[in-house]
């Protein structure tokens, strides 16, 4: 399982209270302090836990060391950063709304909220630097930094997110190949980058400004991989056998999107799933352009 997926988890749990509420427009600016209460206690909570877990049980396998760096920019072509940048988005979104339910103001809510996604994944940049078979990567802060960024930035300068960060995941066929990408469906998941896909999800209607357009529109631009065992290059053998040749090569796509906040909802438990699975790209045609295929049509892309 990726370690991204603890802060995220967590930022996950603290903004579902929130998200059954109306647009933030319809909240107060007050402060109300046993909200506050639940909000930081359950976040602060939960989020020492998931640290005492990868202290405890994740790197209980490893050798602690000195501390040390790990360059690891050119690892999976980059789908791991993109992976970091994206849980970073949604760990700032979860936390800024979490405030804005307990009352704080828009400026307070951004001031505390926005910095969460990185501050969240700080400490595990920390521990990979202390223990052997990791190491701390400068590429995985910048990458928390800029998902925690494109947050921040589009809220203090037009009070709502026009572009948003999602994710597809498909299983992709690799894991038949080697075992280092999963040997369960659910172990691919989280494995397997060649089946993950990031996207930038922009909404037509609100960036144009035409009111013709349905409010929930969105075309997404992606980026994916294809080809990828190891982190830097795939292996020569495996298994006592030739190990076969598989290209390592980019994928970027263009499809369209549905932003599910924008979908008329009146019940609570509706609007709270809807924004919750807001993170996922709803599957649509795509075009997709790589190195390999050159432009070709997805009748549906997941």
């Amino acid at each position: 399982m990726d370690k991204r997926l603890i802060p995220l988890a967590v930022a996950l749990l603290i903004s579902l209270s929130s998200r059954a509420n109306c647009d933030d427009t319809s909240l107060p600016d007050s402060s109300h302090h046993n909200k506050l209460y639940i909000v930081a206690s359950a976040g602060g909570g939960i989020y020492v836990g998931g640290l005492s877990f990868l202290s405890l049980v994740w790197y209980k396998d490893h050798e602690r060391v000195p501390f040390h760096f790990y360059n690891d920019g050119k690892g999976y072509l980059q789908m791991d950063k993109f992976g970091h940048a994206y849980a970073a988005y949604w760990e700032s979104y979860a936390a800024y709304h979490a405030l804005r339910w307990a009352g704080l103001s828009n400026n307070q809510a951004l001031i505390w909220g926005g910095p969460v996604g990185f501050l969240f994944q700080l400490p595990i940049e920390i521990f990979d630097g202390l223990y052997e078979g990791w190491g701390f990567s400068w590429w995985d802060v910048g990458a928390n930094a800029f998902g925690s960024a494109i947050f921040s930035a589009q809220q203090a300068l037009w009070g709502e997110q026009k572009m948003l960060m999602k994710f597809s995941y498909s299983p992709s066929g690799y894991p038949k190949y080697h075992h280092i990408l999963g040997e369960t469906p659910l172990e691919s998941f989280f494995l397997d980058y060649n089946g993950h896909t990031h996207w930038l999800s922009i909404n037509l209607k609100s960036v144009t400004g035409l009111q013709a357009l349905p409010p929930w529109l969105n075309i997404a631009f992606g980026y994916s991989a294809n080809g990828m065992i190891k982190e830097f290059e795939n292996p020569t053998w495996y298994r006592g056998e030739p190990f076969p040749h598989l290209d390592r090569y980019r994928q970027y796509l263009f499809s369209f999107d549905i932003d599910l906040t924008k979908l008329p909802a009146k019940r609570k438990w509706v609007r709270t799933a809807l924004h919750t699975i807001n993170m996922i790209k709803v599957p649509f045609p795509a075009l997709e352009y790589n190195r390999i295929d050159g432009v070709k049509f997805r009748p549906i892309y997941f």
